[in-house]
């Protein structure tokens, strides 16, 4: 199979990155995200993984992958997906708007990730251990994002958005 690549974005920032598809490893979940892309959505900043970043969205497969390529320790420039329910982000501690119809009760959301530096730890206070599917590796512009990705830690996400396209 030829290698797939796709674009991840900090619009806002003006940094980007480019990412392989792990296609070998994930194949199920990288056919999924390839087919829905252009996402975009409102980028969040880890509170408990510590170097990660991530937009929520609606589902878009025809049905959830399998946890393939399963991780609990990602490395910089995994990208990891993730489905939650609105039940499971429901507390007000993970800072989302719990009125409105990205996080309510029985709803399935993707959680699109990337990991940006080392010493990652995928465990929640109220949910124990998320392993995440580890579907992609940024393999061009690391350095840069990385750099953003803090800058969107210490000055806030708000207007920011995380965009992924085909390269």
């Amino acid at each position: 199979m030829t290698e797939r690549f796709i674009d991840i974005s900090l619009p806002k920032r003006g940094v980007h990155c480019t990412a392989r598809l792990l296609d070998d490893k994930a194949p199920v979940t990288c056919a999924a995200v390839w087919e829905a892309l252009p996402l975009s959505g409102d980028v969040y900043h880890a509170k408990y993984a510590r170097n990660e970043i991530y937009a929520l969205f609606e589902p878009f497969a025809a049905q959830e992958p399998p946890l393939e390529n399963p991780t609990v320790t990602p490395i910089p420039g995994d990208l990891c997906y993730f489905t939650f329910n609105g039940t499971q982000l429901g507390n007000r501690a993970y800072g989302y708007d719990t009125t409105g119809a990205d996080v309510r009760a029985g709803a399935t959301l993707v959680d699109l990730a990337l990991f940006y530096e080392r010493n990652n730890l995928l465990i929640n206070g109220d949910m124990g251990w998320i392993p995440g599917i580890v579907w992609g590796t940024v393999v061009d512009g690391l350095e840069e994002m990385a750099a953003a990705c803090n800058d969107l830690w210490r000055a806030g996400a708000l207007g920011e958005a995380l965009s992924f396209r085909r390269a």
